[in-house]
Formats: structure tokens, sequence, C-alpha cells
């Protein structure tokens, strides 16, 4: 039963929705990295609920690094961040005990640790849990923009409407950096929104599609066959409660191209080898291209709903209905772009230690 993530530079996840706690423990950093808090709690910031689009539980997440920091710098053994909860309602849970929600983990973690999860909230498969990632993903993504590797993740779908594509890489993903709804197009977001109220009003939920890019990064990371680039980061964000799907590039549209249409032909730009176009997401055999890395995830409607629904209760071994109350997103999209921003980072930096030794990912 592990909750880690990664080789070289690790992640381990702890805690439990309405336990005392959540939060991160990471180990490979090298010493001497700059930790900016302030940082970490703007990343945080950007998963909070947003007013009528969110949960209305609202947590502080004012965060406390207990160890593998000192004198604002990491000392290179375990970098361990603890947020406590603050805002919970666990009588909300304790009532529809033993009935799987629809959609949840319920059944399949009682099966698991033989009853003895704790259920309320969801326990350590849920959401909340993502801040503790959060929080070590911003040490991540921080360290990588002082190599000059930037990444950044705009909801490309959502509700049915579609923003634009990423085009000119680095400076769309400064410019979504800090929104609390990451689109390129606003206009986009707006009807977004508006598809995510009405679904709130008819207690229903919406998914959506993230897009992400990953600009910067070195040609060569990544490996053949089991440890390749795109592997290692699907790795990471399948752990994302949510993601049911991973494309790179341009993912399943591949099949409908001929290899003419497909291929990325190269080219030489002052030096530096670029491709025409970027269908491989770049990546070719598992390795970085030089070319943005670029793909897509897609994010499920969030299974708490008020409708009714048929379900189990898996105590009493019987039918039942449940119609799920308490506290819950009619959209996750939203609060999901950093998370998927920070394991991207968490994976990059990862593959990058493989590479080159985890000192590379040092200052000076």
């Amino acid at each position: 039963m592990k909750n880690t993530f990664g080789n070289n530079v690790s992640i381990t996840l702890f805690g439990e929705s309405h336990g005392e706690a959540i939060g991160a423990v990471v180990d490979g950093l090298p010493a001497g990295i700059a930790v900016d808090e302030g940082f970490i709690a703007s990343q945080l910031t950007l998963r909070r609920p947003v007013g009528a689009i969110s949960t209305p539980r609202a947590e502080k997440d004012a965060f406390t690094i207990v160890s593998g920091c000192f004198n604002g710098k990491t000392t290179g053994t375990p970098l361990c961040i603890i947020i406590p909860n603050e805002n919970t309602q666990s009588k909300d849970y304790s009532a529809t005990y033993g009935k799987a929600r629809p959609g949840h983990a319920d059944f399949t973690a009682f099966s698991k640790y033989n009853g003895c999860e704790d259920y309320r909230g969801g326990g350590h498969f849920s959401g909340r849990v993502t801040a503790g990632l959060v929080a070590a993903g911003a040490v991540a993504i921080d360290l990588l923009k002082k190599k000059n590797i930037f990444i950044g993740t705009h909801i490309l779908n959502c509700g049915g409407v579609n923003d634009v594509e990423f085009k000119d890489y680095e400076n769309e993903i400064k410019a979504i950096s800090t929104k609390a709804f990451s689109v390129i197009d606003d206009s986009a977001g707006e009807q977004m929104i508006k598809k995510i109220k009405a679904a709130a009003t008819e207690g229903d939920s919406v998914g959506g599609v993230l897009q992400t890019a990953v600009v910067g990064l070195p040609v060569g990371v990544g490996e053949p066959w089991f440890d390749s680039l795109e592997g290692v980061i699907s790795h990471g964000l399948f752990s994302i409660p949510g993601i049911k799907g991973v494309e790179f590039g341009i993912g399943f549209g591949c099949a409908q191209l001929l290899g003419s249409e497909m291929n990325d032909e190269y080219y030489y730009d002052n030096g530096t080898v670029k491709t025409a176009t970027n269908n491989n997401g770049g990546i070719n055999g598992g390795i970085s291209n030089g070319m943005p890395v670029l793909f897509n995830c897609a994010v499920k409607p969030t299974p708490s709903i008020a409708k009714e629904q048929n379900t189990i209760d898996f105590v009493n071994d019987e039918n039942t209905t449940l119609a799920t109350r308490g506290r819950h997103d009619p959209c996750i999209v939203h609060r999901a772009r950093v998370v998927v921003d920070s394991i991207t980072a968490l994976a990059v930096c990862d593959m990058l230690s493989q590479k080159f030794g985890t000192d590379w990912l040092g200052e000076g």
C-alpha cells in the first residue's frame, strides 16, 4: 500500500479529507534550493474554491514546513509540508455510511482496506489531499522556472465550450498563470462559467478538458519503453482524482491521419532543431525532442451530485438509492488545473534528475 510517486525526486502524500491534517513529503531535492513560501501560498490559492462554481468548503491552507528547509533553502533532507484541516463537517457522511456514492471510491476503498478506511469526505481518496500535492509542486515549479522551464495549463473545454489552443506558448503560460479561471480567451471562460452554474442549479455537474504545455525542456529527457517521458507524466496525472484520459500532441486524432500528415518535419532555425508541426507533443521514442511538451487531460464531471441515483448499501448487502448531500463542486476542472501543473513539475524534476543527476536541479 504505497502513496509515493517518483524515483529520484519523489513525493509521498498523507492525510485524509476530514482528518487533522494533510500534507506531502518531497525527497531527493538537492540542498540550497530557495523555498518561496509566498509562491506556495499563491499556488494553493489557485486550488481553492471560486464562488458559486465551487464547493462552499473553504480552507485557509495555512501550511507549515516542518523539515527539509532552513534559512529559506532546502537542506537536502526530506521536505515535509503539513496543511491543517479546519473546516470539516463530518456529520454529512455518517448518515450515509455504507452507501456507495456512484463515481466515488467508497466501495473500492471499503474492499481494499477491509472497512478500516476513514470514509469521511472520501478520506484519503478526496481531492482535498491534492492541496499537499500543490504545495510540494510549487517548489518544483519555482525550481524549474530558474532553469527556464515553464509549465502552464488552461481549460481547453468545459461544458461543451472551447477555449483556443496554445499557440504563443511562453507568453500564454505567463498570462494564465495567476488566473483563478484559467483560459486564454476570457469570453470563452465566461460561457464556461455559465454552463457550470446552470448544471449546479439542476443539482448536476460538468467535466472538461485541460491542456498543458511544458516549454524549455532540454532535448533527450526520458527513457525508451517503461520510463518514457509521457509514461511517467501520465502515471502522475492519473493519480489526480477525476482524471480519466490523457493524450499527447493530437492524441487519438492521429488515428485519422496519413503518415505524411502526422509526421512532424524537422528543420534548423539558427542552429536549433525544430519541427514544423507538433503532432507528437514534443516527444519521440519516449524522449523530449526540444519542442513544447503538449498534452490534454480529460476531467470527469464531479460525481457528487444532488440528483437521486441507484446504488448499493455494501454493509447491509442491499440495493438502495442515494442523493449526495454536503458541500461539493459542480465542476472541478478549474481547480484541477494547478494540480496538473504541480504533478507535471514533479514528474519533470524526476526525469531531469534521471538524465543529469539530482544536483543539476540545484542553484548555481
